[in-house]
């Protein structure tokens, strides 16, 4: 059995319930996969897109409908370091990935007003516009059930609101496609075991804006940073609040709200008060 095949086994036994028995009930239960799709995985370099492509591929191999993959790597500008790691990691995980290439690190390198966010949004139409091109209608992201949380509570905390990151959505921008999260129920620390376990290394964020920051100030912190250690604190009190906090966005008592948003149309509690 060679190194790859001892991969895929780990996800399918020692990780079976950990990661893809996860990883399948998120797919049937958001209906994220549908025959005849054609799923654009979009590979960032990072341990949870690689895994996210792996899974894809074992469905597709033991599903019991077609659908077609295409594995996109989008170079923003990364060195060189983390450009041949990208490439390693595809070989020794037998993923054949389609390199473009693209100059968005320059583009939002000088800019001071939300970088992040720019650099976000402008990798997300290049991916949609590339894996368009591709006949896909459908791009898969490697957030997990860690990132879904953090960003309910960002939300929360940061700008008073009560928002989700969804396991699927339609594009705005790009009509036809949509964009689905298939390991929306996988919990960070199990993806972080089972690189262990495979003695995997993936680069990590690639940014030169955050790679900067941390050469200029180690102690440098995000508020999705700030999000994990909160969580984090959470877990030591106890194992269920991350979950609680996950299953609140699935559990919305309308009837307990004082207002809500649906589709930009804000709603109030006095609308149907007096019945």
């Amino acid at each position: 059995m060679d190194r790859c095949q001892e991969i895929e086994r780990s996800i399918i036994k020692k990780f079976r319930k950990s990661i893809w028995c996860k990883f399948t009930n998120a797919v049937n239960e958001y209906q994220l996969i549908q025959p005849g799709d054609r799923i654009a995985v979009c590979i960032s370099g990072g341990k949870d897109s690689m895994l996210c492509a792996k899974l894809l591929q074992e469905i597709r191999r033991h599903g019991k409908f077609e659908f077609g993959l295409e594995f996109l790597v989008m170079d923003p500008g990364y060195n060189e370091r983390n450009r041949r790691q990208i490439e390693k990691n595809a070989d020794i995980l037998q993923i054949p990935i389609r390199v473009f290439e693209s100059q968005i690190f320059s583009a939002v390198e000088h800019v001071e007003d939300s970088p992040c966010y720019l650099c976000a949004r402008m990798r997300r139409g290049h991916l949609y516009h590339f894996a368009q091109q591709l006949g896909c209608n459908k791009i898969a992201l490697g957030h997990h059930f860690d990132d879904v949380i953090e960003t309910t509570m960002m939300s929360i905390l940061y700008s008073g609101q009560m928002k989700s990151m969804m396991p699927k959505l339609h594009s705005t921008n790009f009509p036809g496609m949509e964009l689905i999260r298939p390991m929306y129920l996988i919990k960070e620390a199990d993806i972080v075991a089972w690189k262990n376990y495979n003695d995997l290394e993936f680069i990590q964020c690639a940014c030169r804006f955050t790679e900067n920051l941390a050469i200029q100030d180690p102690n440098t912190s995000s508020k999705r940073k700030e999000m994990k250690e909160l969580i984090d604190g959470f877990r030591q009190i106890s194992p269920f609040i991350d979950s609680n906090i996950f299953r609140a966005s699935h559990n919305v008592k309308l009837d307990t709200m004082v207002g809500w948003e649906y589709k930009g149309k804000k709603h109030s509690f006095l609308e149907n008060y007096a019945d």
